[in-house]
């Protein structure tokens, strides 16, 4: 099959990126799909590419100087559609992001339509981010407001199940939204994949708002766990009700074809020794051993 002037456009503006950011603390780009997607332009493979090119980007904003996550995931007709872009900064409220997204998008739809987009999308939050930014602080008042206000708190641990957990860019995004967001657990990537994560319901839910909008096959919360909290609560309330220290990336004697099966019984093992053994059965309808 021929290439298209798509995956054309797609692969010569990932090469580009890769040049102008060649760090990965700049630019993290998946992996295998960009190979599936070289493999395709250069014609050693006569199949499209059977994933989505992805890409993130950290643009560093000055005054104040922050940086801010610019993820994007390409449609198969990009660039005669915009890719599917999310943005994420913690100096910023997640309503603000929002408005920054959707005022991005219609610049982008604009002055971009039908051309790649990506660097002009970076450009673009350089000129206009700070003025979300300087809106958002002192970003400490809603804190004090609810420290003063005793409110009741939910303690949540949340199963998630997928179809599989390959991609390097997601990976890498469960394990430092788990950490920014104070959440302990583990993900276990492979086929299937598992992701536990718990603490405060609001960080819970947060995660996985922003986890269930990346492109899956299948993905769903399996089990939900909520324990209230007294108006009370502290800290160390909070860290006794947790199953897992931290957070970590579980692998589990990887094996088949293409190194994406784990082993099963080490993963009832694990799950037993941190006292979740009953959530085997909830994922596999079997009983572990």
């Amino acid at each position: 099959m021929a290439c298209s002037e798509e995956a054309e456009a797609q692969f010569s503006e990932i090469e580009l990126l890769l040049s102008m950011f060649p760090s990965e603390e700049e630019l993290l780009v998946d992996q295998l799909s960009h190979a599936e997607l070289r493999a395709f332009v250069e014609g050693s493979a006569d199949t499209p590419p059977s994933t989505r090119p992805q890409l993130s980007i950290k643009v560093k904003v000055d005054n104040p100087e922050v940086s801010i996550t610019l993820s994007c995931t390409y449609p198969n007709d990009y660039p005669k559609v915009l890719p599917e872009i999310t943005i994420r900064c913690p100096e910023l409220t997640r309503a603000q992001q929002m408005q920054l997204h959707s005022e991005l998008n219609t610049y982008l739809s604009a002055s971009c339509c039908g051309e790649v987009c990506v660097l002009s999308a970076v450009q673009w939050i350089q000129d206009n981010a700070q003025t979300y930014i300087s809106k958002s602080v002192p970003v400490s008042e809603p804190k004090k407001e609810n420290v003063s206000m005793p409110s009741k708190e939910t303690f949540t641990r949340l199963w998630i199940y997928s179809h599989h957990i390959y991609n390097k860019f997601k990976r890498k995004n469960i394990l430092e939204w788990s950490k920014e967001l104070n959440l302990s657990g583990f993900s276990m990537p492979g086929k299937p994949g598992i992701v536990c994560v718990e603490g405060l319901q609001s960080g819970c839910d947060e995660f996985w708002a922003r986890v269930k909008v990346l492109t899956w096959k299948r993905i769903m919360i399996r089990h939900r766990e909520d324990f209230p909290l007294d108006s009370s609560w502290s800290e160390e309330r909070t860290d006794s009700l947790r199953k897992f220290t931290s957070f970590h990336e579980a692998i589990f004697d990887p094996h088949g074809n293409r190194g994406n099966h784990m082993d099963l019984g080490q993963l009832y093992q694990f799950l037993h020794d941190k006292g979740c053994a009953d959530i085997f059965q909830l994922y596999f309808g079997i009983e572990g051993r």
